[in-house]
């Protein structure tokens, strides 16, 4: 398995407004190959920093996902989101391979 998780630090009054889009998200990345999972999480101790989860069933599933048209259009989506307080947020992207489960 493989995780990548994007770190999201958003400013404290839009924190519903990034669960919204989140919860009503287009969903096309459920349908990709090696796909596993998605979970949007938030911090209990920092409530305005988030983690976008995916687990993929190999790195080279996700790799094939970011390379992907479906990947190229959401992302482009978000730049053009019209709220410039979340489409300006450059999230950190960690990735890990799941050695034990």
């Amino acid at each position: 398995m493989y995780i990548v998780q994007s770190i999201i630090q958003v400013p404290e009054h839009k924190t519903e407004q990034l669960i919204d889009i989140y919860r009503n998200r287009s969903r096309l990345v459920d349908e990709q190959p090696g796909f596993v999972s998605f979970q949007l999480l938030q911090s209990e101790n920092t409530p305005a920093e988030f983690v976008v989860q995916t687990t993929w069933q190999t790195k080279s599933d996700y790799i094939a996902w970011v390379k992907g048209t479906d990947f190229q259009r959401i992302h482009e989506l978000e730049r053009q989101y019209p709220d410039q307080e979340l489409s300006d947020i450059k999230p950190t992207v960690k990735r890990y391979v799941v050695r034990a489960e």
